[in-house]
């Protein structure tokens, strides 16, 4: 038996026996469901068992920390400060790699509430009324609604007595629908990649970046030791990497058309497969084949 031979075949026991089962963190968001559904469909191509789980932000560092989670590609920056500096700068959870670039995350208003002067955080406080001295959160535990709560606590731009509501993403986007239908005042949290800067017209407001920062990334982070347990995985995350592009449009046909995340992932993998060929770069099944020529096989036919 040749050495590389001898060698292929350890790698490929090794991949079984400790990453035959991959588990993966998602708050449920749109765009994280989008990138998470990637990854499990691109592991399951390759004779992996990908596991996702629903988790808040908080619970999801948290079980990345005592090892019941994988990975988590959902760690928006500087959205999620706090929870870096807690898990990540502390060592007890380890950043894989950048998985999105250009992100923004933070307080929004319809076009229309923008043009009538309410351009920033400094603005909302002397239109109270308008908005009913509401901000629209997402669920409960989310770090950004965790630096509403902060700003309002601490009177930040004289918006001590306004209340945080805190709902899912597709509650608070009703919200926004209904306001918007009546043309009145809201204020929510926005970001993209999102179809909801599609559907409505809509404008970011400036002067949070002590809280939301600017433009940002998205990183992928895993539990500490994994990267050297399971390199093969660890392998395959740190080479997706998506574009504003490739999310907003496979969210919305999630979205807009009710297509199922795999379904909608798939679609747009046939219709752009040589994005497999930077995905699967160096990158095996778990039984130690071309994980390329695997992935091609289960995703385009």
């Amino acid at each position: 038996m040749t050495l590389a031979a001898a060698t292929l075949i350890s790698t490929a026991g090794y991949a079984a026996d400790k990453c035959s089962t991959v588990n993966l963190a998602d708050p449920g968001w749109s765009d994280s469901n989008v990138t998470t559904t990637t990854a499990a469909m691109l592991l399951k191509s390759l004779g992996y068992d990908a596991k996702i789980t629903m988790l808040s932000v908080p619970v999801s560092y948290e079980s990345l920390s005592n090892g019941q989670m994988d990975a988590f590609l959902g760690n928006w920056m500087p959205a999620q400060q706090k929870f870096h500096d807690s898990y990540v700068a502390s060592g007890k959870v380890e950043q894989l790699s950048k998985n999105l670039h250009g992100t923004e995350f933070t307080l929004a208003v319809p076009k229309y509430v923008y043009e009538q002067g309410i351009k920033s955080f400094a603005d909302l406080a002397k239109h109270g009324d308008e908005f009913d001295h509401k901000i629209y959160g997402i669920e409960p535990g989310a770090p950004a609604n965790q630096s509403i709560q902060t700003m309002i606590d601490h009177n930040e731009f004289g918006l001590k007595g306004w209340t945080l509501v805190e709902s899912g993403e597709q509650a608070m986007l009703s919200e926004v629908k209904r306001a918007v239908n009546r043309k009145k005042g809201i204020v929510f949290l926005g970001w993209t990649p999102h179809p909801m800067n599609v559907n409505f017209e809509l404008a970011y407001l400036s002067g949070g970046e002590k809280y939301f920062g600017s433009a940002g990334d998205v990183f992928t982070l895993t539990r500490k030791g994994f990267k050297d347990n399971c390199p093969n995985v660890a392998a395959l995350l740190s080479n997706l990497n998506f574009s504003l592009t490739m999310e907003n449009t496979v969210m919305t046909d999630v979205l807009e058309n009710g297509t199922a995340a795999d379904k909608a992932v798939a679609s747009w993998i046939k219709a752009n497969p040589a994005q497999l060929d930077s995905w699967l770069k160096g990158v095996t099944t778990a039984d130690g084949a071309e994980g390329l020529a695997a992935a091609k096989k289960a995703l385009l036919n």
